[in-house]
C-alpha cells in the first residue's frame, strides 16, 4: 500500500503513513491480509491498538491492569519483573514472555532478550500480522463481522467506538461495501 492511500485510509498523516507504509504491505502480503475488506479490518484494529500507529509500546502507568501482569503464568510471566519487560508491543500489542519466545521462534529474532525490538515498524507490523494469522483474524474478518474481529483481538469490546470509526474510514477509503 502506498503512503498517500495509507494516509487516507488510516486517517494519519502522511510523513507517518510514509514510515508505516512498507513495513504493513510486507507483512499484509505475507499474511494475506490482501482483500479490501480484510485490510480495512487489519489498519482499523492496528490503527487502535497503536493509537493512529503513534505508539508500538503500551503506555505503562503502571495500571492495576499491568501490574496483573506478574506472574500471570498463562502468558509465560514466571520471573520476577517479566510483567513489565514484557509489555505489549508492536501493532498488536504482543504480551508475555510465551508470547515474545513465539514470535521470536517464528522470525529467528530474541525478542526475549531484547523486547524493544518489537518496536521497530518492521517488527511491529510483522508481529502484528503473524498475530493476525495464527488467531484466524483473516477467517473472521471474511465474515464481516467487525465485533467478533475485535472481541478476538481485545478479548472484549475496549475502544469498539474508536476501532469502528477507523474501519468505517478504511471501508470508505478502499471502497469496500
Amino acid at each position: 500500500m502506498e503512503a498517500q492511500t495509507l494516509s487516507k485510509v488510516a486517517g494519519i498523516s502522511l510523513p507517518r503513513a510514509k514510515l508505516w507504509a512498507e513495513p504493513l504491505s510486507t507483512a499484509m502480503h505475507l499474511y494475506d491480509i490482501e482483500f479490501d475488506w480484510r485490510m480495512a479490518m487489519f489498519i482499523a484494529q492496528v490503527g487502535h491498538e497503536s493509537m493512529g500507529f503513534s505508539r508500538t509500546r503500551e503506555i505503562w502507568g503502571p495500571t492495576t491492569q499491568q501490574t496483573g501482569y506478574e506472574g500471570r503464568t498463562d502468558l509465560g510471566n514466571t520471573q520476577p519483573g517479566d510483567g513489565k519487560r514484557f509489555m505489549g508491543r508492536g501493532l498488536i500489542m504482543i504480551t508475555g514472555r510465551a508470547n515474545y519466545a513465539a514470535v521470536s521462534k517464528e522470525f529467528g529474532v530474541d525478542f526475549v532478550h531484547s523486547p524493544a525490538l518489537l518496536e521497530r515498524e518492521d517488527y511491529a507490523a510483522l508481529t502484528a500480522g503473524w498475530w493476525w494469522s495464527k488467531h484466524g483474524c483473516n477467517e473472521i474478518a471474511d465474515t464481516r463481522d467487525f465485533v467478533a474481529l475485535t472481541r478476538r483481538i481485545n478479548g472484549g469490546l475496549t475502544g469498539l467506538e474508536d476501532r469502528t470509526l477507523r474501519w468505517e474510514r478504511a471501508k470508505f477509503e478502499l471502497g469496500v461495501k
